[in-house]
């Protein structure tokens, strides 16, 4: 008798980055979903980061991200880390760029893996080390005309 762990719908997937982006236009959380669509998980995690109306006791005018050119391959390398440490079947990621307004779409990303709870850590870390290591910037616009830059994301 095969055990679970032996089932290939166990095992990360031959290529399981199936999105990666850094877009100008609007971003789709059903492009996102759909790319990592797989009949062999179980679980799929997404989540969606937008623009909120406050930072820092402050109020939210407007704000911009801007990259360096090098961000989506950063991003793609991100995605393999992370595809690296969990049974992923599928990996999608874009985040928008350019002037963005409360309530726009600034990130979206999803995982899907066989179970759950690999889902919702690999699609935690995913966003996580995307934050942190991938070279996007944000210029936020305040209310009362003060503005300021936050580093990666």
């Amino acid at each position: 008798m095969t055990s679970m762990n032996d089932h290939p719908g166990e095992q990360r997937a031959e290529a399981p980055v199936k999105l990666i982006g850094v877009r100008e236009t609007a971003l789709s959380v059903d492009e996102v979903f759909r790319a990592v669509g797989d009949d062999a998980a179980g679980g799929t995690a997404l989540f969606v980061g937008t623009v909120r109306n406050h930072d820092g006791g402050a109020d939210v005018e407007e704000l911009g991200y801007s990259c360096h050119p090098t961000a989506e391959a950063e991003m793609r390398r991100v995605a393999e880390k992370v595809v690296a440490d969990y049974p992923v079947r599928a990996l999608a990621a874009v985040h928008r760029v350019g002037s963005l307004k409360v309530g726009d779409l600034a990130v979206v990303v999803a995982v899907s893996c066989p179970h759950r709870g690999e889902a919702f850590e690999a699609c935690r870390r995913l966003i996580d080390d995307l934050k942190h290591e991938v070279p996007i910037w944000k210029h936020q616009k305040f209310s009362d005309g003060t503005e300021e830059w936050v580093g990666a994301c």
